[in-house]
């Protein structure tokens, strides 16, 4: 699964640090999170970090982005794989 910001976002810029994966980005109004970048945090940490740190509870599961847990370490290895090729260009 995938998480999503709501627009109960207030554009606090505390959450897009927070990811490990570089998911959540600033888009015309608020703040965004790709789905296929975002792994909950999966392979980082236990929690979601963008989750921990929003003041208005703001982020749940995008229903439109769900994946199994096996899914989501999927993705996980597929962005650390791609990260790596990245650095040795």
């Amino acid at each position: 699964m995938a998480l999503m910001i709501t627009d109960e976002c207030i554009n606090c810029d505390v959450c897009e640090p927070e990811c490990p994966n570089q998911a959540i980005y600033l888009g015309l109004e608020i703040y965004e999170i790709n789905p296929t970048k975002c792994t909950e945090c999966v392979g980082h940490f236990d929690e979601p970090q963008c989750v921990q740190v929003c003041p208005v509870a703001c982020i749940p599961v995008n229903p439109k982005h769900t994946e199994s847990q096996e899914s989501l370490w999927a993705k996980y290895r597929r962005l650390l794989n791609q990260s790596s090729e990245d650095k040795s260009v």
